[in-house]
């Protein structure tokens, strides 16, 4: 059983690396979309409602999407100052029961609460209230799902790893990036 985990983990470590490089690559679009809607609005006094409420839509992808990405790899945000001093086996209890605890049911409840609103978004093919604003505001409201989504998934390689270390094994047979040291800030 732990073995089928394993594989399963390692599958879905290996979806929100790709996922978490192809949203990386949009923080640069952000950053240029930023630059030349300044440069727009204050060279040229020309601001758009589509331009301002885009820049908010690349962000929400980048945050949402790249969430699952970021539980991967160790950098969401976390009482480091304690968690580090625990030894392996104490990480690997708060891993397991934080992500049965605390991330799985705020996933649920966020996926639960968020599909009859994103539903309800297409059925009305809902678009920006603003004149001018983007169409399509349906989509990004579905960008919620997804990014939840993989959040949710990604806590089955966390759960595997905690399973690990409290059984003996080495958590990192997991890990798609397995040169990389645990919380080593030049892995992938």
């Amino acid at each position: 059983m732990l073995n089928l985990l394993v594989s399963l983990s390692r599958g879905i470590n290996q979806l929100n690396r790709a996922i978490g490089r192809a949203v990386a690559w949009l923080t640069t679009g952000l950053v240029l979309l930023i630059c030349y809607d300044v440069v727009a609005r204050y060279a040229f006094s020309a601001s758009s409602a589509a331009m301002f409420e885009l820049e908010w839509h690349v962000f929400a992808v980048i945050f949402l999407v790249g969430a699952g990405d970021t539980l991967r790899r160790d950098r969401h945000v976390r009482v480091d100052v304690f968690y580090n001093r625990f030894t392996p086996r104490v990480r690997a209890w708060v891993d397991l029961l934080g992500t049965l605890l605390l991330l799985l049911p705020f996933c649920v409840l966020v996926l639960k609460a968020s599909l009859p609103y994103v539903e309800l978004s297409y059925r009305v093919a809902e678009r920006s209230a603003d004149p001018g604003g983007l169409p399509y505001r349906f989509a990004i409201k579905g960008v919620i799902v997804l990014g939840f989504g993989l959040l949710a998934l990604q806590a089955i390689p966390l759960l595997t790893a905690s399973l690990l270390v409290l059984a003996g094994r080495d958590a990192r047979a997991v890990d798609v990036d397995r040169s990389a040291a645990p919380n080593d800030p030049n892995a992938v």
